[in-house]
């Protein structure tokens, strides 16, 4: 049986219990997460052929520091890194190093910057360069995906709905969800109840309630779903090698619906257009 308890009252651990957060926490998730967007959108300007995932990882750190927040992902469980750079055929949590992006390469950029205590978590499809139609419309179909998600999310509404309406449409476009990662509850803490999964049924999963924050972040595979889980133990790709991509947002939901906390302040969220175009966008 599902539990729901006020989130001040539980300790700075997941035990299970899905936090309802207040009037309070949802300004500092507003913080925290536009700050994640705001250095999302810098990165348009950065990610660019013969650029490495290493400096793209530097320029995060500094954004983090300049801006008196941290990187969640830095020495968390081991992971040395202030983000994930998941290029091709990575599913997630790809490492940066000093290998440079490649004209054609699509790669997702993962955030989270911890604000006063706050999580802001999304990340992003970047295309570098000229990349081919097939890999720009996984993008496309991605974030569509995502967006469905999220527009079931509102009170009394069911998780199983999510991963439903993100199930249908991506297989209906001819790709593939993963199912061995999920989105998850956030706030206080990086990751906590409930597990949003991205594949489902209607009706079924534990109920939505105003006050719930959790992140929707589909893994959409042109080619299978299986995905294996390379010796660095973080690394995780296609088994396949086909293309991987992926959205994230993190939502709360309201009395009377959802906010979307990490949605662009400049509009580069939305896929297609190649980083030189979005660039000159975000001005």
């Amino acid at each position: 049986m599902t539990s729901y308890l006020e989130a001040e009252i539980l300790p700075a651990r997941n035990t299970g219990a899905i936090r309802l957060y207040d009037a309070e926490a949802f300004a500092g998730m507003r913080r925290a997460c536009q700050l994640t967007a705001r250095c999302l959108d810098a990165l348009v300007a950065i990610v660019k052929p013969g650029v490495t995932t290493d400096e793209i990882d530097h320029f995060v750190l500094r954004f983090a520091l300049e801006n008196d927040a941290l990187p969640a992902t830095l020495n968390y469980r081991g992971y040395m890194k202030s983000v994930c750079t998941s290029i091709n055929h990575v599913v997630c949590h790809g490492i940066p190093n000093e290998k440079p992006l490649r004209d054609g390469d699509i790669v997702n950029i993962d955030v989270t910057l911890i604000v006063d205590g706050y999580h802001g978590d999304a990340s992003r499809m970047y295309l570098v360069g000229k990349v081919k139609r097939a890999a720009e419309r996984l993008c496309e179909v991605t974030y569509r995906a995502l967006m469905l998600g999220i527009a079931e999310v509102k009170p009394g509404a069911r998780m199983g709905d999510i991963g439903a309406a993100i199930q249908i449409y991506a297989e209906g476009e001819r790709c593939s969800v993963v199912r061995d990662f999920c989105g998850h509850g956030v706030g206080r803490l990086f990751h906590d109840a409930p597990n949003v999964l991205h594949y489902g049924r209607h009706g079924e999963g534990a109920e939505m309630r105003p006050g719930m924050i959790f992140t929707i972040e589909p893994m959409i595979n042109l080619g299978r779903p299986h995905v294996k889980v390379l010796h660095d133990g973080w690394t995780a790709v296609t088994r396949d090698r086909t293309l991987s991509a992926q959205y994230e947002h993190t939502v709360g939901v309201t009395e009377t619906g959802c906010e979307v906390f990490t949605f662009s302040p400049a509009g580069l969220d939305t896929p297609g257009l190649g980083t030189e175009e979005q660039a000159s966008l975000a001005g």
